[in-house]
């Protein structure tokens, strides 16, 4: 006889809601949790276990996600119609749950990659045409699509000449954090392993000059780095001449390269989620978490980002950072996104699209407990500002907003060389020069999109594959990719135009 599939999926003992597995119509009985659906409830959504009165939390993940804000009867639909935010105290307990780091393993894991001259490891060849301001933005695309077609086919180790550009550089207060944000997203870029070779180009008259990007990258010119403005150059025509002309001279030493075993203690891994669903934290978010875990033990660096979606999750944090001082970095963090978005009249639960609410989400702090699973069980070991190096090993935090391109931005730019993008609604993402593996946290989404998604994590809703075996299968994968193999994304061409960093101040 055939065991029936579950329809309710419960994620702790505590909780007073479940996720419903599979669309459910009004009297459907769910015998396991004795109670009947009162609602036709979509796949992904919650349904309430029992009677929860107005003002009482609301609990999955063993975690209070939000306030009823009426009453609600035993097998009601669960979500936004119903439920509010609402202030409740979080015991932050600075490294109450640290565990002593684990022995990296003496044969660790290892990639193919590519070793640049001063030491630094790339999974990518590619040469980058970077704007310091949208006023160069033309001129970048025009010498970049000099190089489309059959134009490298003498050049088989270079994997693309990419347009790094964006719609800012000036008319911003050059002593504001815009301006820092900005600065250092482009350094990032232009000192990324990933590019063998860079070309920079600005206006001229502009308030981020292409001399402080040279300054704040403490180089000079060189066959593989170029730095030139419009104005000086004579325009745009003797621009993109010049710039075709650089880098024709660039790709001879740029494709003289080969890939060579290296340990996995090499990667920096940027953890994504976007366009998420009620399975993302269920699936694909704790399979990737798995496969963070594995990389810090053979040595490597895993990096969360999005700040405004560890808000209601930091207490899960803190208790793993490594000090008192990168607990308190990460609260002070969460109390600047609460000023912040408060000043430009906002709230933190705007957070949650209505693509996540669709796909069941119903508060941030919902978003937040399944998003945090990403950074898997290991130590908080550092917090960094926007787009700065990351130099630490181990789990560490980026401050970056939720949009993905721009907390993608900002993780490259601190030296992510691969990218892994969890998505319940099908997150379309690709970035160069970083390879950018999507997770899909459902099957019917994953048969959809087959063409974008690389990974099914749909297959741990039916007990199809257990989570460390998937966690496994995601860091095999980030070994494949970071070896060379492409991505989806990849395959399809995507990438050019998802360099946006962060936006900070006044235009004026």
């Amino acid at each position: 006889m055939n065991k029936q599939k579950p329809i309710t999926l419960r994620l702790n003992s505590t909780d007073n809601v479940v996720v419903v597995l599979s669309t459910i119509e009004k009297g459907t009985e769910i015998a396991i949790e004795r109670i009947t659906s009162l609602d036709p409830i979509t796949a992904g959504h919650k349904i309430a276990t029992a009677s929860i009165r107005k003002g009482e939390p609301i609990r999955k993940y063993g975690q209070i996600i939000g306030f009823a804000s009426c009453d609600i009867s035993a097998g009601e639909h669960v979500h936004i119609h119903n439920v509010s935010m609402g202030d409740f105290d979080h015991d932050y307990a600075f490294g109450a749950d640290t565990s002593a780091a684990a022995a990296v393993d003496p044969r660790p894991a290892t990639f193919d990659g590519i070793v640049r001259p001063d030491g630094r490891v790339a999974t990518r060849n590619y040469i980058g045409v970077i704007s310091s301001v949208n006023c160069s933005a033309s001129v970048c695309r025009f010498i970049a699509d000099a190089f489309r077609g059959d134009a490298l086919r003498d050049f088989a180790n270079v994997d693309g000449v990419v347009p790094i550009t964006h719609t800012t550089g000036c008319a911003i207060d050059p002593e504001g954090d815009g301006y820092d944000c900005l600065l250092n997203a482009i350094a990032g870029y232009a000192r990324h392993p990933n590019f063998g070779g860079v070309l920079v180009i600005g206006l001229g008259c502009e308030v981020l000059q292409t001399e402080a990007v040279v300054e704040s990258l403490g180089v000079k010119e060189s066959p593989f780095f170029k730095a030139m403005t419009i104005q000086n150059t004579g325009g745009i025509r003797r621009s993109v001449e010049k710039g075709i002309a650089d880098i024709q001279a660039m790709l001879p030493a740029v494709n003289r390269v080969e890939r060579t075993p290296l340990p996995a203690s090499h990667l920096i891994l940027g953890l994504q989620c976007g366009g998420s669903d009620g399975y993302s934290g269920i699936t694909a978010n704790p399979a990737l978490g798995v496969a963070a875990d594995l990389l810090v033990r053979n040595g490597g660096t895993a990096v969360l980002g999005e700040t405004p979606e560890v808000f209601g999750a930091e207490h899960l944090l803190t208790r793993r950072a490594v000090s008192r001082e990168v607990g308190q970095k990460l609260v002070d963090l969460i109390h600047w996104w609460e000023d912040y978005t408060a000043r430009n009249g906002g709230e933190m639960d705007n957070n949650p699209s209505p693509g996540n609410r669709d796909g069941g989400l119903t508060t941030i702090l919902e978003k937040s407990l399944g998003a945090v699973a990403k950074g898997g069980t290991t130590n908080l070991i550092y917090v960094y500002k926007y787009a700065r190096p990351i130099t630490a090993k181990g789990l560490v935090l980026m401050d970056t907003p939720g949009h993905d391109p721009v907390s993608i931005t900002g993780m490259v730019a601190g030296g992510a060389n691969v990218i892994c993008f969890t998505t319940g609604r099908g997150s379309v993402y690709g970035c160069r020069p970083v390879p950018s593996i999507k997770l899909a946290s459902n099957t019917d989404m994953y048969n959809r999109l087959k063409e974008d998604m690389d990974i099914n994590c749909g297959v741990a809703l039916n007990g199809e594959v257990g989570m460390q075996e998937l966690g496994e299968n995601i860091f095999r994968k980030i070994l494949e990719t970071a070896s060379g193999k492409k991505t989806k994304s990849e395959e399809l061409g995507m990438g050019d135009n998802e360099f946006a960093p962060w936006h900070i101040g006044a235009v004026m």
